[in-house]
């Protein structure tokens, strides 16, 4: 019978380039930058890596549809490599293959990285031509944007739980409010200015009720992690790592864009998909239980559902947690705590690993100025699509405890 990978797996290093427009760089001398950072933390040797994972997304702007570009850059002793894509949960998909490839007992020691350069596009958005992503847009959904679609799930949200107009934009721009203020603490956001609730509320409507703020960009960035056993970890002399607590994996099977039972108003992806990772993680009441968390905060209504899908907040009952401060930096349970996709960015190949990064760096008490107060359980959220059709990624890692 399964029995998860909680414990069976340790996160021995990890790195984490500054995202941003990085004209200065092609996608090959980001996934450097984020490895050597990897590697000298991990403190092992390169050719002490027995196989690697490589999450890029967009096939237009990537360094290759094949994972050579990670062995030839990083010049890995020819060992297995593989591409992965899984869209928006693209990074975490390479974690997971790293860390399966060690809970099964395959290799001794895996790397996971994921890097996107969506910039040199030199357009605002992602890109829509060949990739899968692309497909899933212009053919399918020709007259569909993400902004509009995810303002209806904000719509249907008001709709259902007989939420005012004026208070869900008050609470999504304390959500963008909050993110910012933490991203104006981290040397490696792309956006580092605080902005104050009354300034996103007069920012410009993007598709009504998201406004400017209410909507993340897009970056350039990479980030990696090498993963082992517990074991092996403890002969590499590690003291007081951390290891993961779940890995789960949801993708819609289409029920929701038939309209049957879901109301539009949260994903059921992450409701689902959240339950399988406590269940796996040994979490009762993740209320409690978790200590901080990194969301999709592709849209700030997307952050909003997330809370409750997480079962963190009751249904319907999260515009009151978010205005009583209860996801800030010093509340109860701190979200975006390095400022999120609305401070990041999102290089779609990188995102997953980026929020895994900083759930490390504050496990550790490496956090600076942000760091959050005897963190225990840290939680990562990934969404890749859009509400009727999605993909759900979630991790728990936390210290280890044997």
């Amino acid at each position: 019978m399964a029995t998860g990978i909680k414990d069976k797996v340790a996160i021995i290093g990890m790195g984490c380039t500054r995202f941003g427009e990085r004209w200065d760089m092609g996608g090959e001398e980001l996934v450097v930058e984020a490895f050597e950072e990897c590697l000298a933390d991990a403190g092992i040797e390169k050719n002490e890596i027995d196989a690697a994972w490589f999450g890029t997304c967009m096939d237009e702007v990537n360094v290759g549809k094949t994972a050579m570009p990670l062995a030839t850059t990083l010049r890995l002793p020819k060992i297995p490599v593989t591409r992965v894509e899984n869209y928006c949960a693209t990074g975490t998909e390479a974690f997971r293959g790293a860390c399966y490839a060690v809970a099964s007992g395959a290799y001794d020691i895996c790397l996971a990285q994921g890097v996107e350069k969506l910039k040199d596009t030199g357009y605002g958005g992602l890109p829509g031509g060949g990739s899968s992503a692309g497909t899933l847009l212009w053919q399918w959904w020709p007259n569909l944007t993400a902004p509009g679609s995810f303002a209806q799930l904000a719509s249907a949200y008001c709709a259902k739980y007989k939420v005012k107009d004026a208070d869900l934009k008050r609470a999504m721009a304390h959500i963008s409010a909050k993110s910012h203020a933490n991203g104006a603490l981290n040397p490696k956001a792309h956006l580092r200015k605080p902005v104050t609730e009354d300034q996103i509320m007069a920012s410009p409507i993007i598709a009504h009720p998201l406004g400017l703020f209410d909507c993340c960009g897009v970056s350039d960035g990479s980030a990696c992690a090498i993963v082992t056993t517990p074991e092996i970890a403890k002969k590499l002399g590690k003291k007081d790592f951390v290891t993961v607590k779940a890995l789960q994996l949801a993708l819609s099977s289409g029920e929701e864009a038939a309209y049957n039972e879901w109301d539009g108003d949260h994903f059921v992806t992450t409701s689902k998909c959240s339950l399988k990772a406590y269940e796996e993680a040994g979490v009762k009441n993740p209320r409690e239980e978790i200590s901080m968390m990194e969301v999709h905060d592709c849209f700030s209504i997307t952050e909003l559902v997330t809370y409750e899908d997480l079962h963190i907040s009751e249904r319907g009952t999260a515009v009151k947690d978010i205005m009583d401060g209860f996801y800030d930096l010093n509340g109860k349970v701190p979200c975006q705590v390095d400022g999120g996709l609305k401070c990041f960015g999102h290089p779609i190949g990188a995102s997953g690993l980026r929020m895994l990064y900083e759930m490390y760096l504050q496990l550790h008490g490496r956090a600076d100025k942000r760091q959050v107060k005897n963190p225990k359980l840290g939680l990562t959220h990934n969404l890749g699509g859009f509400p009727f059709q999605n993909i759900c990624s979630i991790s728990i890692i936390g210290k280890y405890q044997g």
